[in-house]
């Protein structure tokens, strides 16, 4: 009589292995360690992102601290991290009279994503937000050396002429920590405008007057603009941040005479001009002065620095993770750039960085460029081309400098600003009419290239695990959408689907069988 249950739970116990033993598990979850980094906030709503979907999709673990550029490189140096992001290389000669910043083993600069440093602020006008302001070079130069402090001053209101500027006080936000993105603002300013802003570039914002506001990371100066209190602010922070909070940027005016937003298109237009250093740094003169109407003059990308040395953190089973990682980042992770608010990587710079990525200790190899999936070129092409680029549409008649101004919204805040002045007419970035245009002047034909356009359109927008990026489901008809690098399981019955059918069917026969072998058993015990 003890056999029986004996039997029944030797049998439900194999059933319950069969079923453990084939749980799926995230695809590669086998073999990645975990990785950690520091660094950059300017490009952490990307990589966020990416993290995200590596350990939704390949069972990969990368964690990440957003400290600012220079406490990242200064924790690469002092080997606490297995990388480092930032947007300026490892300095020579820190400002603050710190040592040189030389890693003791050996490392590579790697681009991973492009976007423009924008001009967030907060501002109304009789109580209604504006969120069309256009300021030149000049101007915004003076407004962070503290040489302009009104917004009504008369070179804002040049700049301006659909706006009746108010007499309202500015207060500029500044990073109060090490950050690439001050060494990337200060840097434009002191090659621009150097007669304006004669401190050079700064990773250290200084202090310029009492009415300048430090914050601690981009979420910090974001954070302290989109308050009620922060009426009248302005700060310099990456595009993204703008588009999360919801709040408009500064349309600058570039050196074709044109007033630009920061879209992922005029950046990627503006790094066609951009100069690669053999390091894989940039020489942005040329993006400073690029002469194409469609150029955000404020355009870059940034860098993780990676090991190409085994050190006292980084050894080659962590580095077969970065390697896969960092190739995800430089192909399928780009789909996502435009709708984060970031600019996909062009061609050459993917090619420089599937270089980096061979030289990475443990590396699983370089980029496969027929199977890249990034939306700025397609296999067979060219690094000259540019998918976005070439796509990228004509600014609108009314944001040329003069006497019009258009009077759709940006960033984050799309709607139009009243014109409370003279010469506001339609027919911006973001009206119907634009809208068709650009349409009817072509554009990626794969999934990738629609998800950007969508993303600037309003159209909505999904990242690669159908999350709603940006827009509305609505506007779809509730259809979700995954980008193409992600393959779905496939719906029909195969040797997995016949062993699961298999184990189930254990599992019923573990629960049915005994009973009736006890009851037949009983059964012929009471004919005895």
């Amino acid at each position: 009589m003890k056999s029986r249950p004996r039997w029944a739970r030797l049998a439900a116990a194999l059933a319950v292995v069969s079923l453990v033993a084939l749980t799926p598990v995230p695809a590669h979850a086998d073999g990645y360690v975990p990785i950690s980094g520091s660094g950059s906030t300017w490009s952490q709503n990307a990589l966020d992102q990416w993290r995200k979907n590596v350990a939704s999709n390949y069972g990969m673990t990368v964690n990440y601290s957003g400290t600012g550029s220079s406490a990242g490189r200064n924790d690469f140096i002092n080997q606490t991290v297995d990388f480092a992001i930032s947007e300026i290389p490892f300095q020579a000669n820190p400002e603050d009279g710190s040592p040189p910043e030389r890693p003791s083993t050996g490392y590579a600069y790697m681009p991973i994503v492009a976007g423009g440093t924008s001009l967030m602020y907060n501002l109304k006008i009789g109580g209604k937000r504006v969120t069309n302001l256009r300021l030149s070079g000049e101007v915004i130069a003076k407004i962070f050396s503290g040489q302009i402090s009104k917004w009504n001053d008369p070179a804002i209101q040049a700049d301006n002429p659909a706006l009746a500027m108010p007499d309202r006080s500015i207060t500029p936000v500044y990073r109060s920590d090490g950050s690439g993105t001050s060494a990337q603002f200060t840097l434009w300013m002191s090659k621009q405008f150097g007669n304006i802003w004669t401190q050079g570039m700064r990773s250290q914002f200084p202090q310029i007057n009492a009415s300048f506001k430090g914050q601690n990371g981009s979420l910090g100066v974001a954070g302290y603009v989109s308050q009620d209190y922060g009426e009248g602010a302005i700060t310099y922070v990456e595009y993204s941040y703008a588009m999360k909070s919801g709040f408009p940027v500064v349309k600058v005016l570039n050196k074709a005479g044109y007033y630009v937003e920061p879209t992922y298109q005029s950046v990627a237009v503006a790094l066609m001009a951009a100069q690669i250093n053999p390091d894989l740094t940039q020489n942005l003169d040329g993006v400073y002065n690029n002469t194409d109407p469609r150029t955000y003059p404020m355009s870059s990308y940034s860098y993780m620095i990676v090991p190409t040395q085994t050190n006292k953190v980084f050894t080659t089973e962590k580095g077969k993770t970065l390697s896969r990682f960092a190739n995800y980042m430089l192909c399928e992770g780009q789909q996502q750039a435009a709708a984060l608010g970031y600019s996909p990587l062009p061609m050459n710079l993917v090619q420089a960085g599937s270089d980096v990525i061979k030289s990475v200790p443990g590396t699983e190899g370089g980029v496969d460029f027929n199977n890249c999936n990034n939306p700025t070129f397609k296999a067979g092409d060219s690094p000259s081309n540019n998918q976005l680029a070439a796509t990228a549409p004509n600014p609108p008649d009314c944001d040329k400098q003069g006497s019009t101004q258009c009077v759709e919204g940006t960033g984050g805040a799309q709607e139009s600003t009243p014109a409370t002045g003279s010469g506001g007419v339609s027919g911006g970035a973001n009206s119907a009419d634009a809208a068709a245009a650009a349409g009817g002047a072509g554009g990626s034909t794969d999934a990738a290239g629609a998800a950007a356009a969508g993303a600037a359109a309003g159209a909505p927008v999904y990242d690669a695990n159908g999350n709603l990026v940006s827009g509305s489901a609505a506007a779809a008809g509730g259809a979700a959408a995954a980008s193409l690098p992600f393959t779905l399981a496939d719906n029909g019955w195969g040797t997995p689907q016949f062993i699961m059918l298999a184990a189930g069917l254990l599992v019923v026969a573990a629960i049915l069988i005994p009973p009736l072998v006890g009851r037949r058993s009983g059964k012929s015990g009471v004919k005895r």
